[in-house]
């Protein structure tokens, strides 16, 4: 099925994106949440979009919610008929009387998630590769349902402002939405950044940020495969459906900077490459990059990751202010240090990847309004930005990146279909060059 990308009206920009986002902290500026299950029923229905790892984590924490929300697993959808088998095995073996999908309700295939979006659900969980994720959103919310969806919501900028028209759809019809950005629900970042913005460590001077690992999992090209099949399955190497890891796992951290900054950038320069993964399972993604964001007011947030083994590891956010400086692991402890005094721990608390869904059920419960769109999408763009910047070589603005309209996704979703990216005759692909590439 074809994909076309909505025409672009007029210019988005940094500033309309600030303005937006003021809007939506403002509970009033948002209609009350829609019905959130059936009337006469207190079950709230899900349909899970994207059936590998993160998917079934998902699902899982929705069902076990803190809120008391009861809710049933009733389809899922997946690109690949083992990946539904097993979603619904392991999530049917934890949690048997919450999970009711007969094989009417199991969709294979590049268009699953229209199948699965057209059932009689409250609510899609958006859970495979980013690539897909402004389709399947502007699906969701044609079709009035609730939503949450992992980051990245998109992997472009034609997909950022997929993302931004669907979401005012959004509001407009009171839908939840909710963004995998766990970390802006956790205990110790939350505590972290209200002291930031009351001035504990006083005027900002720079951030900085790191999601350094070792890597992530490899899915060898299997015979028979098409190579709309290989790359779908492989799919964290092909920027069009991750982003590169910049986008795909860094943008935690870009986005808790944001945060802190109570912005997004306004220009980004950086460098990048492949040195270590290079072979043919790797895709086009680089394995570092290096990335110098500056925000309007002339604040610097640097960041930094990297994919090499047997390297310094870190998944952290840094603010470094005139009176002391803030140091949050992102899935550690917080710490304050304020010049003259005692460092000040903040415990972790309860894994934001369970409080994200209690939070988003409580407001669903309450008929409260619940969005996180906006930040989803700027957070996402942000990490596009700072990709952008080490493709090219080049200085990055905003207000350019977010109406490039250099759109990474094949012309068709069919698994016969052409892919932008082919490999050599070596079957390595070619990566970015910078200083050759394009991103504008």
């Amino acid at each position: 099925m074809n994909l076309p990308n909505p025409p672009l009206v007029a210019r988005p920009s940094r500033r309309g994106f600030l303005k937006v986002s003021s809007a939506a902290a403002v509970a009033s500026a948002l209609p009350r949440a829609a019905h959130v299950h059936a009337a006469g029923s207190d079950e709230i229905k899900i349909a899970l979009i994207g059936c590998g790892g993160r998917g079934l984590s998902a699902a899982v924490q929705a069902i076990r919610n803190a809120a008391g929300a009861r809710v049933k697993l009733v389809a899922l959808a997946d690109a690949f008929q083992d990946r539904v088998d097993t979603a619904q095995k392991i999530i049917g073996a934890q949690l048997p009387d919450r999970v009711d999908v007969p094989d009417e309700r199991k969709f294979v295939g590049l268009d699953a998630y229209q199948k699965a979006t057209q059932c009689d659900v409250d609510m899609v969980l958006l859970c495979g590769p980013p690539g897909f994720r402004p389709a399947q959103f502007e699906a969701a919310v044609a079709a009035g349902k609730h939503v949450f969806m992992e980051k990245p919501v998109a992997t472009d900028a034609p997909g950022v402002r997929r993302i931004m028209a669907a979401n005012e759809q959004a509001k407009q019809k009171g839908l939840a939405v909710a963004v995998g950005h766990h970390l802006r629900h956790e205990v110790k970042h939350r505590d972290a950044v209200a002291r930031i913005h009351d001035g504990a460590i006083g005027d900002l001077q720079y951030l900085r940020a790191y999601f350094n690992s070792t890597g992530v999992w490899v899915r060898g090209r299997q015979e028979g495969q098409s190579e709309m099949q290989y790359q779908v399955r492989n799919w964290y190497y092909f920027t069009w459906l991750s982003g590169d890891h910049i986008v795909e796992q860094h943008v935690h951290d870009l986005d808790v900077c944001n945060w802190m900054a109570q912005g997004v950038p306004v220009e980004a320069q950086g460098s990048g490459g492949r040195q270590v993964r290079i072979g043919p399972d790797y895709g086009e993604i680089f394995d570092h990059h290096t990335v110098e964001f500056t925000y309007a007011n002339g604040l610097k947030m640097f960041s930094y990751c990297r994919h090499i083994p047997h390297c310094w590891n870190s998944f952290a956010q840094h603010a470094h202010g005139s009176k002391g400086s803030v140091h949050i692991e992102g899935h550690g402890r917080a710490e304050i240090r304020i010049a003259g005094q005692a460092p000040v721990q903040l415990d972790r608390g309860p894994d934001g990847h369970q409080l994200e869904h209690d939070h988003l059920f409580a407001a669903l419960l309450e008929g409260q309004p619940y969005n996180e769109g906006d930040y989803g999408a700027s957070s996402s763009m942000t990490a596009i930005l700072g990709r952008m910047a080490c493709y090219s070589g080049q200085v990055i603005r905003w207000d350019d990146a977010l109406n490039s309209q250099i759109d990474l996704c094949p012309e068709s979703m069919a698994w016969d279909a052409e892919t932008k990216v082919k490999p050599g005759p070596d079957g390595l692909y070619a990566c970015a060059m910078p200083g050759t590439t394009k991103v504008i």
